[in-house]
């Protein structure tokens, strides 16, 4: 079997389907990737073969000054960059992939909305694969017209209620006690079990500080903000910048304070007693598969939504990335650190996860959508 992985969003939507992509190859089933040019080195890097498809050559990113969270932008970001671009910049690509490669089935990422609709015209089997934890951004309010839109412009017919999206299957690696219930899953959908590391806990309190591998650059003074309130603390702090970000822009810290451009989540998280960060998809689920407590600053896309879900669910608390003071941060991350209630409501997530499947299950899924062509 040939299966092809498409995803439309940065290493944060790559992510969460590599354990998944795994599985299947060990099967011994051929797996290949295709993504924005810029995202091919990371796909080779995890051992995969890799398709540019879309546009943009690079991946050098302009620093932006912080914007107050809006959700409405967000939510015309979503309309426009993902569903109407989108489909205007990858759907073409795509049509000559799969003619090209002839994957058996396809495995497209939640917002990847360009490859659903060429694998649907060609009538290819295609699992839709959420890479959103909370559920509540990718909604039918937002994309249902500009989705209408380019299937009426493209030959498909209607689809009111979005169901093509996931048709024949839908991937869920979250578990199911985070999403909002305001959004269920689909009859059709099978949940797997996220990467799962020990509980964290350090010997002297340690946080784990990101802002992720997009936003990042979008963050103002933030960075410093956060750094100035954490070394407030009698605790370590171990920060992870990105590739555009020098951290010697941050200045020297004192004893105790780490700062790097990247160093892998599942190296670091075991070793901490709390996260703070942007509240991304990958940095939310990373922290609670560890039973981990967060503090979030939420910026943008998905962000404010998993904060809402973390608030509700007692995991953390949340402040303004706009507002908050230094002083802010440092008393936010002493009441979790504090408070043991927010380790135990994180613990059951954590529990809730390793209930779930692992990716291998979830294989013969795929094997019989290709058998059914």
């Amino acid at each position: 079997m040939r299966v092809l992985f498409t995803f439309a969003g940065g290493v944060g939507h790559f992510q969460p389907m590599v354990p998944f992509a795994r599985a299947v190859a060990a099967a011994g089933h051929t797996v290949a990737f295709a993504a924005g040019p810029a995202r091919r080195g990371v796909v080779e890097a995890a051992g995969f073969t890799a398709f540019a498809v879309g546009e943009g050559g690079g991946d050098a990113r302009e620093r932006l000054p912080l914007s107050v969270p809006d959700r409405d932008r967000d939510d015309r970001e979503l309309r426009d960059g993902f569903v109407r671009q989108g489909v205007a910049t990858r759907r073409t690509p795509y049509l000559e992939l799969f003619g090209r490669w002839r994957p058996d089935v396809v495995v497209c990422e939640e917002v990847d909305f360009g490859s659903v609709l060429a694998a649907e015209e060609l009538g290819l089997p295609y699992a839709n694969f959420q890479v959103i934890a909370s559920g509540s951004f990718v909604r039918p309010a937002v994309i249902g017209e500009p989705l209408a839109e380019a299937r009426a412009a493209h030959g498909l017919p209607p689809d009111p209620d979005l169901t093509m999206l996931h048709r024949h299957l839908l991937l869920s690696p979250f578990p199911p006690g985070f999403r909002d219930p305001a959004f269920p899953l689909p009859d059709n959908a099978f949940q797997i079990r996220p990467p799962v590391g020990p509980p964290g806990r350090s010997a002297t309190p340690t946080a784990y500080f990101t802002l992720g591998t997009v936003f990042n650059t979008e963050s103002g003074d933030l960075f410093a903000r956060v750094l100035a309130g954490l070394s407030e603390l009698p605790i370590d702090v171990v920060a992870t910048v990105g590739g555009h970000v020098d951290p010697a822009e941050l200045g020297p810290q004192r004893p105790g304070v780490r700062i790097s451009r990247y160093l892998p989540q599942e190296d670091v998280l075991p070793g901490c007693d709390v996260v703070v960060s942007h509240g991304g998809s990958g940095s939310v689920i990373g922290a609670l598969a560890h039973g981990l407590p967060v503090v979030l600053l939420p910026m943008g896309a998905d962000q404010p939504h998993n904060a809402d879900r973390c608030a509700r669910l007692g995991v953390g608390e949340v402040l303004d990335p706009v507002a908050a003071t230094a002083r802010d941060v440092r008393d936010a991350v002493a009441r979790v650190l504090a408070d043991p209630g927010y380790r135990r409501a994180a613990g059951r997530l954590r529990a809730e996860m390793l209930d779930l499947p692992e990716p291998a299950r979830a294989v013969p899924l795929l094997e019989r959508l290709a058998a059914g062509r």
